[in-house]
């Protein structure tokens, strides 16, 4: 069987994000697995070796790069559909959301949320045109669906009338590498990003979505109330509208104690979830929430939002908190600082609920929705 597949968030270099690592850890399992059959992935700018995962992936490079609405139609309504055409695959397979109109080729797409039909202020005028307009012509169009979580399979129901039946979930893990340190590593990593201090965590890009803006306040009002030595690192690119985050930090009366450490690497991470006095993760909406299980994994407790998809993910072992109140985030932020029995308590049921999710179980819950897809011919 001949399989397209748009991998246009593998980047070159260290990139990866939530879209790039569900697109990674799936395929690289999936073109293993599956030796009989042939995989064409589709990039849209020149391509790093390391993701030509296994001898059936074959590279295809299709411009133009395709990081912009107008170039978003060029590429999947153009260069792509002109391959698909042209190669005719069993299945065009699309990890990240978006996928062509223009071709009879059966497509299973991934839909990661639906965030832009919610809070479409966070989105550039353009890119939520593209989004409201073709997103839901991509649902339609999609023989099969998948959703990362049962909050955006429900969300893909309500908002476009999609049949249930249609959706699958597949949902994202933490990567094995991900675990808790000895005492003292812990402590060595603290001396190194944090001056020997506890700190709380929060891991994402900077974008309006995940409510930095109420998280900044929330802990200058934790600060001024303790008298806490605790600061807060943030981890992650500057990625679209984080300037009212920015105006924020620059007003805080606890600033010196916030660090804005931008990319680390993945070593790094690791070391940093497993040091925390606990991650932070407060978005006011989400399709999944990758860094909840990451910090878990790490034996790292979790304060995390009481909405969307994130209760699911969190199960029973996060505090939440009512993101749109800074008031509920300073009050999870304090009883974390005072509460060691309740971390303790979080730690032994984080590693219970990360063991609800593996790459492994997601590569194999994604075969099977092209599978259904072929099998629907």
């Amino acid at each position: 069987m001949q399989i397209a597949v748009n991998v246009r968030f593998l980047l070159p270099g260290d990139k990866l994000e939530g879209i790039g690592r569900f697109t990674y850890e799936t395929l690289s399992r999936l073109v293993r697995r599956h030796p009989e059959h042939t995989f064409h992935f589709l990039f849209d700018r020149a391509h790093d070796p390391r993701y030509l995962f296994a001898p059936n992936v074959v590279p295809h490079v299709l411009y133009p790069s395709a990081r912009h609405p107008l170039l978003f139609v060029a590429w999947f309504e153009g260069a792509v559909a002109a391959w698909l055409a042209r190669h005719r695959p069993a299945v065009f397979l699309s990890p990240d959301g978006f996928t062509t109109l223009a071709t009879r080729v059966p497509r299973v797409t991934v839909l990661h949320d639906l965030a832009f039909e919610h809070f479409p202020q966070d989105v550039d005028w353009l890119v939520r045109r593209y989004y409201q307009y073709f997103s839901p012509r991509f649902a339609r169009a999609s023989r099969v669906l998948v959703a990362v979580s049962e909050a955006t399979r429900q969300d893909i129901v309500a908002t476009y009338k999609i049949p249930a039946a249609k959706i699958r979930v597949v949902y994202n893990a933490a990567d094995e590498h991900f675990r808790p340190l000895p005492a003292a590593t812990q402590q060595d990593v603290r001396d190194r990003f944090s001056a020997g201090k506890p700190y709380f965590l929060f891991v994402g890009a900077l974008q309006p979505r995940k409510n930095l803006v109420n998280l900044l306040r929330a802990f200058d009002a934790f600060k001024s109330r303790t008298g806490s030595p605790a600061k807060l690192l943030i981890v992650g690119r500057t990625a679209w509208k984080a300037g009212p985050m920015f105006d924020v930090y620059q007003q805080m009366q606890h600033r010196t104690a916030v660090h804005l450490t931008g990319r680390v690497t993945d070593e790094e991470l690791v070391q940093l979830y497993a040091a925390a006095l606990a991650t932070a993760y407060v978005p006011y909406f989400e399709g999944f929430g990758i860094p909840i299980i990451e910090a878990q994994a790490c034996g790292c407790p979790v304060i995390t939002s009481d909405c969307s998809c994130l209760p699911e993910v969190a199960g029973d072992a996060a505090l939440l908190v009512d993101p749109f109140s800074v008031e509920s985030i300073a009050r999870g932020l304090e009883t974390m600082h005072a509460d060691a029995e309740l971390r303790g308590q979080l730690v032994e049921r984080g590693y219970r609920n990360t063991a609800r999710f593996s790459w492994e179980q997601s590569a194999d819950a994604l075969w099977q929705a092209v599978l259904a897809a072929v099998s629907k011919q």
